[in-house]
């Protein structure tokens, strides 16, 4: 079976970082860590896992930047990550095989997958407080059971995922696509579950006005989650490209604002909240006033700096964007007791006063509410052409690129 893999290579790295200084081609070429290549035949870790037949695997900001080597060496989280990895976790596909104890699934039935290689796949009992809980992501063992070191499908090497046509995955990973869902909007269940999980869990004040820093395929989803559950909330919106404008009116943002420069950001934002700006003797202003919340799809430094400065007092700032860590002037936030707020994933959700998975909550919002995202699949590519399909993610404002899939054929 083909598939993209990526191994931790030191040479490679090497070579791949110099030769990217002259052209980011260089980081899906044949000389890089990235590698269309054959590889063995997939084996069920155990008895209770299956086999799923991809149809669709969305590309997730993550997996390009791993590929485009966006982080430093010294991230904590590569104690819980093994190689060599086949990416993808936004998969979406058919059960091709069962192994012999599965009782829950069967072969021919669509699916999502439930990435988190929590307790329940390592095959560990009892489970972890977390998980316990429904708490999937938080979970205490990723680097312990029948599984090598992984946090989900695509990082850890003996649970490949989706950047290949055939993923296995434990049968209570697989969550059914109802009928009447097509594979379009199931493709999306997994990227509208992170946004939904931070926003669930740290709502808007009611009536108040809050920000969604960064317009790609998290930020819209923020947005179009926020005017459906909460329709009283003004959104306001930062974009970077102009297609991502467009997609933030439509989906629902009542302003969306451009990202540079950043003192007219912070000044629109003055204007939008009638808060004051105070100007200090060196550097960007900061508002006296601004909005309740934000939610930062980004992660930079400078999406955090900006927002330390345009929070209103006692503001959240609630953060599912992941970026190479970097210097900020942070002094508003203690100054305006600002809480800042990581948000990871998804798991069991608390939606209308029961619990559920997340993915189940999102099909139900699409059947019951009209939820309808699927303006931001932009582009599918077979996967052969990985290339083009990672470099069009990486040059989104030439590519006008939200959302982009690996497709296979049915």
């Amino acid at each position: 079976m083909k598939a993209l893999v990526f191994d931790m290579h030191v040479p490679r790295m090497a070579v791949t970082r110099l030769l990217g200084i002259f052209s980011t081609r260089a980081y899906v070429g044949r000389l890089s860590t990235f590698q269309y290549r054959e590889i063995p035949d997939t084996v069920l870790p155990a008895d209770d896992w299956v086999l799923i037949r991809t149809r669709y695997c969305g590309i997730c900001g993550s997996d390009y930047k791993q590929v485009f080597m966006d982080g430093n060496i010294d991230n904590p989280m590569t104690s819980l990550i093994s190689f060599p990895q086949v990416l993808g976790h936004e998969v979406v596909g058919f059960v091709e095989k069962v192994g012999p104890t599965v009782k829950a699934r069967k072969v021919g039935d669509r699916v999502v997958l439930n990435p988190w290689l929590s307790c329940g796949p390592r095959g560990i009992e009892p489970l972890c407080p977390s998980c316990t809980e429904g708490n999937f992501s938080r979970c205490y063992n990723f680097h312990r059971g029948l599984l090598p070191p992984g946090i989900h499908t695509g990082n850890s090497s003996a649970a490949t995922g989706g950047f290949a046509e055939l993923v296995p995955a434990h049968e209570s990973m697989c969550i059914p696509i109802p009928e009447d869902i097509r594979f379009e909007e199931a493709v999306l269940a997994d990227p509208y579950s992170v946004s939904l999980h931070a926003i669930l869990n740290f709502p808007p004040q009611e009536n108040g006005t809050v920000l969604v820093y960064g317009c790609g395929t998290l930020g819209l989803l923020s947005i179009a989650i926020l005017r459906t559950l909460y329709p009283g909330v003004r959104v306001l919106a930062v974009y970077r490209f102009d297609h991502q404008r467009e997609l933030a009116l439509q989906f629902g943002a009542e302003e969306a604002i451009a990202w540079r420069p950043l003192e007219n950001l912070i000044t629109a934002i003055a204007s939008l909240t009638d808060a004051e700006v105070l100007q200090p003797h060196h550097g960007k202003p900061m508002l006296n006033g601004g909005v309740q919340a934000i939610y930062d799809s980004v992660g930079t430094a400078e999406t955090l700096e900006i927002g330390v400065r345009v929070c209103d007092w006692r503001a959240k700032i609630v953060i599912t964007g992941v970026a190479t860590p970097r210097r900020f002037e942070w002094t508003p936030l203690y100054f305006k007791e600002i809480s800042l707020i990581g948000s990871n994933a998804f798991g069991l959700e608390t939606y209308k006063g029961k619990k559920d998975h997340a993915i189940e909550i999102y099909f139900e919002m699409i059947k019951e509410r009209g939820v309808d995202v699927t303006a931001i699949l932009t582009h599918r590519f077979r996967l052969d052409r990985y290339a083009e399909a990672l470099l069009t993610c990486r040059h989104q404002g030439k590519s006008r690129a939200v959302k982009v899939l690996f497709e296979y054929p049915v």
